[in-house]
């Protein structure tokens, strides 16, 4: 039995992933505009969210639909927290905390992982395929613009064991797409992904204001129109 999984992940998030693309803060990144403590603040989110994100899976590795994609190569809490003391110092756990919309979607990663495990994969499949693509591209961006070096300071997007990402990729995708899983938790667990590009987009949105502050309103906007 297949699923076909990957594919319908692909096809039934293409609006969401653009629309996340158009954020003004990812826009301003992509064009280079990275500011330090906006990017410091980005990353202690995302290992708020990863930090759930992959206990929950670990805490169902024993699920059939799970074990069959679970790669613990992939997980990023410690390569974020590497990142906070880097940016936050050795009490970092002191000065952050997860943003309003973070924390809605870290309630609603500890929701499924109670209810329906299997729409787990949809946050997976959105996290880090998208890490392994153009978060790669990110990371040399905010490489450049904050002159670091050597995934100093962006360990998040240093997947170490993974050294060819294009062929995890393509067995990620393959695994997804093996899955027995039908046709309507495949729905769900695409519909699920799309949420978690909601996410993704509410904690982008919340960064512009922080970022305003630091461009300038006109600057922002010549960025972002």
């Amino acid at each position: 039995m297949s699923s076909n999984l990957a594919i319908k992940l692909r096809s039934g998030t293409e609006q969401a992933h653009t629309s996340a693309e158009n954020v003004g803060f990812m826009k301003c990144f992509l064009q280079g505009v990275v500011d330090r403590d906006c990017f410091a603040k980005f990353l202690s989110n995302l290992y708020y969210v990863y930090s759930e994100l992959e206990a929950a899976l670990k805490s169902h590795i024993g699920h059939p639909v799970i074990s069959a994609v679970y790669f613990p190569e992939l997980n990023r809490q410690s390569s974020l927290e590497k990142d906070m003391v880097f940016y936050y110092g050795d009490n970092w756990r002191e000065q952050v905390t997860p943003s309003p919309a973070t924390q809605k979607y870290i309630d609603r990663i500890r929701e499924i992982s109670v209810s329906e495990p299997a729409l787990l994969l949809g946050h997976a499949y959105t996290r880090y395929m998208g890490d392994l693509s153009g978060g790669q591209m990110l990371q040399k961006v905010a490489e450049s613009a904050l002159k670091l070096s050597g995934y100093e300071g962006t360990s998040f997007y240093n997947f170490e064991q993974i050294p060819d990402k294009k062929a995890f990729k393509d067995k990620y995708r393959q695994a997804l797409n093996e899955l027995p899983v039908d046709d309507i938790t495949a729905e769900r667990i695409v519909a699920e992904a799309n949420n978690a590009f909601g996410f993704n987009l509410q904690m982008a949105q919340e960064l512009e204001e922080s970022l305003i502050k630091a461009l300038g309103q006109v600057m922002f906007n010549s960025l972002t129109h």
